[in-house]
């Protein structure tokens, strides 16, 4: 029989003797931010300190440079850990990545303190990108995460909650292609590419009146023209729908769509539609997991808000939970009233309440591993959901069995 305090004890005190490498790593990541797929120094950093502790740890998987998987022990079990470290371009760690990825690697350099004594295997999970294409995805296709029987993260953020839901996300980038001309001499002879994005923009701008609540349509022109005198031959953007589910996303991205069509018909601009990469699914938390870890996180002196039926921005760990019991909590620190994604709360991101969160972050998650671990119960309905996953076929080769993305081309007037 498992001795709950002792292994409660041994937990602790392994993120205690890691703690000061442990922040170190999150300020490290602090310090030299990286942005999506560019992350090499800071993948570099994690891979190094769990190679230091006994981890066997393969970089570049699923053929992602900044990607990598560290294991350690052999049990049939396999706790799963996330850990993000991509920044945001031009104002850093502003969405606490830092913190998530330190937190992901101390619970996983806790929880392998007693692996062996619990029968599991403990894999820390590097994913890239989830401020861009979304890496776990792309993980969850090449087949990173089946033996996976529970995956969980913390993320930063002014405070302690669990159980929101995260909107659906679809990217794509949009480029009109007209006919170049002199804009004063013979306007007439050119196809405007700009206009063509300018009604595309008007008629989502009517668009939004009509959609459900909750979804949420957002962009920006990246390419507008060359010269001034001269008709706009191309023009480009990106454009992001968010939704409740990843249905209902299917559903607003073809009223969207046909809003960037209208801006090809009316003008006679080419249209080009292309994913920017996958679909993020909404997020669903595992209830037991969930309250597993409310309770090491009581034992903290922290105390969590329940947020469910609430919903947060997005997240990559949506198409994680689809498949896979997951929880995705947030660890809060004092940021003074800064949200997310402003350069006010990257500069909380080494204060000591991130580091305390980083600590925190990773016991209670370690402890939530230990927790199914040594629930018959949980590790049964673990197991089976395992074994379940690896005899069924996916249905299609969408994110969480959504239609298959791809790309769409437009002539002329189509």
């Amino acid at each position: 029989m498992t001795n709950t305090l002792g292994m409660h004890r041994t937990v602790t005190e392994a993120v205690r003797s890691w703690s000061d490498r442990l922040v170190a790593l999150s300020h490290g990541l602090h310090d030299e931010p990286e942005t999506a797929l560019q992350e090499h120094r800071s993948a570099a950093r994690i891979g190094d300190l769990l190679e230091t502790a006994g981890f066997t740890v393969n970089r570049g998987v699923a053929d992602l440079p900044t990607a990598l998987v560290a294991t350690r022990g052999s049990g049939d079990l396999v706790i799963g850990f996330c850990a993000e470290y991509d920044a945001l371009p031009g104002i850093g760690h502003a969405c606490g990545h830092n913190v998530n990825g330190a937190a992901a690697v101390g619970a996983a350099l806790a929880l392998a303190a007693v692996a062996d004594e619990l029968d599991l295997t403990v894999k820390l999970i590097g994913t890239p990108a989830e401020e861009d294409i979304g890496g776990k995805v792309l993980l969850l296709d090449a087949g990173v995460f089946d033996d996976v029987a529970a995956a969980m993260m913390v993320h930063a953020a002014p405070d302690d909650s669990v159980g929101a839901s995260s909107l659906a996300i679809g990217a794509w980038d949009i480029t009109y292609r007209g006919k170049p001309s002199h804009a004063a001499l013979a306007p007439w002879e050119g196809i405007n590419a700009l206009d063509a994005m300018t009604l595309a923009h008007t008629a989502v701008g009517l668009l939004r009146q009509q959609l459900p609540p909750g979804v949420a349509v957002h962009g920006i022109v990246t390419e507008g023209g060359q010269a001034l005198n001269v008709i706009p031959a191309r023009t480009r953007a990106r454009c992001e729908v968010r939704a409740l589910t990843v249905e209902q996303l299917g559903e607003v991205w073809q009223r969207v769509r046909a809003c960037f069509q209208a801006g090809a018909l009316a003008t006679g601009a080419e249209l080009e539609l292309r994913p920017h990469g996958s679909d993020f699914a909404d997020l669903r938390q595992d209830p037991d997991m969930t309250e597993v870890y409310v309770r090491a996180l009581g034992g903290l002196g922290r105390t969590a808000m329940s947020r469910y039926g609430e919903t947060m921005a997005s997240t990559d760990m949506g198409n994680v939970s689809q498949l896979i019991p997951t929880i995705h909590p947030t660890i809060g620190y004092d940021t003074d009233g800064a949200k997310q994604h402003t350069p006010e709360f990257t500069a909380y991101g080494k204060s000591p309440g991130a580091d305390r969160a980083v600590l925190d972050g990773a016991t209670a998650l370690a402890l939530t591993g230990a927790g199914l671990a040594t629930s018959q119960a949980q590790r049964s309905r673990l197991l089976d959901g395992v074994r379940r996953r690896q005899r069924s076929q996916p249905a299609c080769d969408g994110a969480n069995g959504s239609p298959p993305t791809r790309a769409v081309r437009l002539a002329p007037g189509a």
